[in-house]
């Protein structure tokens, strides 16, 4: 794939990437998110509402009951009378990509590491919201670097998280922080956005509170992304399991068909809890496989969602 490529990974059988990422499909992910913002492409229309943005409208004289942290000290200095700046609101639409690099995500047993799925979400979802000038952000945790990467605007946004992303990979030992993470979107995404969650959304559940706050404000999207081997146990034998985040280890016997049907029915609720905790926060959900074709997936979920 050619975005990585650019980021100098090699695709190897451990690492295989997340696959074909066909331009059709890229272009219905264009589409769908584009259509976020009031039926318009953002970035293609410029503004006719006057609020909080970057671009300059108009420089007029203060008027009682105008807010004085608009005031233009340059202009007011100059005509020694007090001037304030005008700005046209916002219309760009910004994407915040949250993306889970926990080793939890290093699992992979079917066509590739949910790591890899989660990777090319990221990337696809990325080119999509950084076309026609809107702008994408990147937040990530488990791994790498905890600072934000602040949305840019087109093609640089890409580039911008592109390199990020190459920068940062999951460290062994790493807990999850997606809680946290959700606390830095809140704190730095002062205009309404798309928040995109790309993680499978394992370890504790104390993200739910700030997931509804954060639904609050603005358009959160889930990717969760799972492994068949997560939820179903296959009759191998016995095998050793070792836990990527706390590097525990369980030794269990494939064999046994009650401990399996248990473990599937375990699995079973555990996701379907995680779901309805989405739900409750009222974010819109998909679910990824490392197994198959992920991208139509999520091409097809927000095609539904337009």
């Amino acid at each position: 794939m050619s975005h990585l490529r650019a980021l100098g990974v090699v695709e190897t059988p451990e690492r295989p990437g997340p696959g074909p990422m066909p331009e059709a499909l890229l272009r219905a992910l264009e589409l769908s998110i584009g259509r976020r913002v009031d039926g318009l492409l953002a970035g293609d229309h410029r503004s006719h509402l006057l609020g909080r943005g970057s671009e300059l409208a108009q420089v007029r004289p203060y008027v009682p009951g105008d807010d004085v942290r608009l005031i233009d000290w340059n202009v007011t200095a100059r005509t020694r009378e007090p001037h304030i700046r005008v700005q046209l609101a916002e219309r760009v639409l910004v994407t915040w990509i949250v993306l889970d690099r926990t080793p939890s995500m290093e699992f992979g047993t079917a066509d590739r590491r949910k790591a890899d799925v989660a990777l090319g979400a990221a990337l696809a979802l990325g080119h999509a919201a950084s076309s026609r000038g809107n702008r994408v952000g990147l937040v990530s945790f488990g791994g790498g670097s905890e600072a934000p990467l602040p949305p840019r605007q087109g093609r640089a946004g890409l580039v911008g998280m592109l390199l990020a992303l190459g920068d940062q990979d999951a460290g062994p030992g790493s807990a999850p922080e997606l809680a946290p993470a959700l606390d830095l979107v809140a704190a730095v995404a002062r205009q309404r956005a798309l928040v995109v969650v790309v993680s499978d959304f394992r370890g504790p559940r104390d993200w739910r509170s700030r997931l509804v706050d954060l639904s609050a404000r603005h358009d959160v999207l889930a990717v969760e992304v799972r492994d068949p081997r997560e939820e179903q146990l296959v009759d191998v034998g016995e095998l050793w399991f070792a836990d990527p985040e706390t590097g525990g280890r369980l030794r269990v016997d494939t064999r046994d068909a009650g401990l399996r049907s248990r473990f599937a029915e375990a699995a079973k609720k555990e996701r379907a809890d995680v779901a309805g905790d989405l739900a409750a926060a009222q974010a819109s959900h998909v679910v990824l496989s490392t197994s198959g074709d992920w991208l139509r997936l999520l091409a097809a979920h927000l095609g539904r969602r337009r």
